[in-house]
């Protein structure tokens, strides 16, 4: 009899905006949510009463109570330690598992995940996610994957229903240098918007005007689109931080380095991004980055 979803046990670790919103997305699907942890041990049991499921204590409890585990952790030092070599780790019940990794971290780290857990007995799978929350929520994400294809088989029962668009890309850590990139000329495209319609506000301009001319020329983009509003109305409730921003960016700059290449533009959009982090303006949204650039903005007068 073929598998039904309430057939798979699916555990998450990390509940933050975007893996409370799947597990969230996933429970309407009629999977099982056998368990769920996050550091914050207030956000899980809220979101466990929420699914009536267990609230782990551990991230070893996660993989015991679960066949697949769903990661969304905040980034490398975070990944690493759900998967260190410890007795309340990951790996301690790793044999069968398979783990679906969705934060974006180093391409280096999910390689080294995939070989600490297939060392245990289990598969590791990064699932790379170009999209918000309101995507986590609905089951629209667009997923870039990474791994073994007979993992990425595996997983597929659970991957469709949590996106839209679906991309294999290759062996681990090739679908995090894609996201990688697609965040590098995001996080670019926003800046680079900012000071457009920064500068259209200091000249006097109608940012509405502006903003329409933009979007029928080569000014044009999906940013336009999504930010381009917000930053006119200061706007910067959060779907994307800009302190997720800055760390993304700077592992863009990593791999650049590893093959060689300098990118001036990157590394000067991280600098912008590092800033509002300086400044406690790391938790607005990445539209925020116009706080930096619209005349009369500035920390002191920014608003979410």
């Amino acid at each position: 009899m073929p598998k039904t979803n309430a057939d798979y046990r699916i555990g998450f670790v990390g509940v933050g905006r975007m893996g409370a919103n799947i597990a969230r997305h996933l429970k309407d699907e009629g999977f099982s949510i056998a368990a769920v942890y996050d550091v914050r041990g207030d956000a899980a049991r809220e979101l466990a009463a929420e699914l009536r499921t267990a609230a782990a204590a551990t991230p070893a409890q996660v993989a015991q109570a679960a066949e697949y585990v769903i990661t969304a952790v905040t980034d490398d030092a975070a990944m690493r330690s759900i998967f260190a070599e410890t007795d309340d780790s990951l790996l301690q019940g790793a044999r069968g598992r398979l783990f679906v990794n969705c934060a974006t971290v180093s391409p280096e780290v999910h390689v080294g995940v995939e070989r600490l857990v297939e060392h245990a007995g289990g598969q590791s799978l990064e699932a790379c996610m170009a999209s918000s929350i309101t995507q986590a929520r609905a089951g629209t994400l667009y997923l870039m994957v990474g791994g073994k294809r007979e993992a990425y088989e595996r997983a597929l029962p659970i991957l469709r229903p949590m996106s839209q668009d679906l991309k294999y890309i290759g062996e681990a850590g090739k679908a995090a240098q894609v996201k990688a990139l697609v965040n590098m000329v995001m996080n670019i495209n926003t800046a680079g918007l900012a000071e457009g319609l920064g500068l259209g506000a200091a000249l006097g301009l109608d940012l509405a005007m502006l903003r329409e001319v933009f979007s029928q020329t080569g000014a044009g983009s999906r940013v336009l689109q999504t930010d381009g509003e917000d930053m006119q109305n200061r706007d910067h409730e959060c779907y994307f931080s800009a302190a997720h921003a800055a760390k993304d960016s700077g592992i863009a700059l990593s791999v650049a380095k590893d093959a060689g290449l300098d990118l001036p533009l990157a590394a000067a959009t991280k600098r912008q991004y590092d800033r509002m982090v300086e400044l406690s303006l790391g938790e607005l949204d990445k539209s925020g980055i116009a706080e930096l650039t619209f005349p009369g903005r500035g920390p002191a007068t920014s608003r979410a």
